[in-house]
């Protein structure tokens, strides 16, 4: 922690601190808030801090960065804990190239600058799925993923259908196929997603005018470490968004989330032209010890607690 306050103090990144609870939960289909009460009112723990940093970005245009704790109601196993502590920091004025670029500095100087330094890959979607499974994820359909994964004896999990969203489809071949394919001793940047898993980036044309989402993940062989966005500034289409997610929610048989207004409201106030990221520090911590079990790196694992 001391060396990443160095990091960003040296380049001008204002630390900041940010409510855990909130009255809104998340809208992220993939994630479940942990619910509580304050008098007989439902409130959450953040899932990240990104609501409440954006909004202070609205106000007051600076580079912010923040050390904090997470909280999910998630599966519990060698990389996962329901209380997590992550690095998030937005950067105005930055595009998704330069953010990645800054990633990989803080991570090179947490291991320090010898012939030992990480190694960092970088590799688009859309590559990475045709260096391993020979067509674009771009343009694929849900029935050609599942033909390639019968073709290519690729188990298929109970539950996935030949009609279901292609993007379940590809969030499946990425794990089965795609990552066990990184470098299991390095670092490697995967970028350009697919249009519909912008979550909260831009989505911009890519290679063949295609619309690509502009964002990020980091990994480590397989394990996932970042996930950065070139951030979406435009409040009418997040509003969007958060509304087609709430309906993914009810189609899976979640309940919809109570959307944010404070967030809305500070995106049309204006938010800057800027990315962002967040990062599992405890999972950066395995990387730095080489274990590969979260509860070696925590001081009071779930079991524990």
């Amino acid at each position: 922690m001391k060396k990443i306050r160095a990091f960003f103090d040296a380049r001008g990144v204002i630390e900041v601190e940010t409510p855990l609870i909130s009255r809104y939960s998340t809208t992220d289909p993939h994630l479940d808030s942990l619910a509580t009460r304050f008098r007989e009112q439902d409130c959450y723990l953040n899932t990240s801090p990104e609501y409440a940093m954006k909004r202070l970005l609205a106000q007051w245009q600076q580079p912010i960065y923040q050390i904090c704790k997470a909280f999910r109601d998630d599966e519990l196993g060698p990389n996962h804990n329901p209380e997590f502590t992550m690095l998030e920091w937005y950067r105005p004025g930055y595009d998704m190239l330069q953010l990645m670029a800054e990633v990989a500095d803080l991570v090179g100087s947490l291991f320090g600058r010898s012939d030992a330094d990480p190694l960092f890959e970088y590799l688009s979607y859309q590559q990475a799925f045709e260096d391993v499974t020979g067509f674009d994820p771009h343009q694929v359909t849900a029935k050609q993923c599942y033909n390639y994964s019968v073709d290519n004896h690729v188990e298929v999990p109970q539950g996935l259908r030949p009609e279901d969203d292609v993007n379940h489809w590809l969030d499946w071949l990425l794990t089965q196929l795609v990552l066990p394919t990184f470098d299991n001793r390095g670092f490697t940047f995967l970028y350009d997603y697919p249009a519909a898993q912008c979550a909260l980036a831009k989505v911009e044309p890519g290679p063949g005018s295609l619309p690509v989402a502009k964002r990020f993940e980091l990994f480590y062989g397989e394990v996932e470490l970042a996930n950065g966005f070139y951030e979406l500034t435009d409040a009418d289409e997040q509003l969007n968004r958060f509304r087609r997610e709430n309906e993914k929610r009810l189609s899976a048989g979640r309940e919809a989330s109570k959307i944010d207004e404070n967030f809305i409201d500070a995106l049309r106030c204006g938010l800057p032209d800027c990315s962002g990221v967040a990062m599992g520090l405890d999972r950066l911590m395995m990387v730095l010890t080489g274990t590969a079990c979260i509860d070696q790196v925590l001081s009071f694992a779930w079991d524990c607690s």
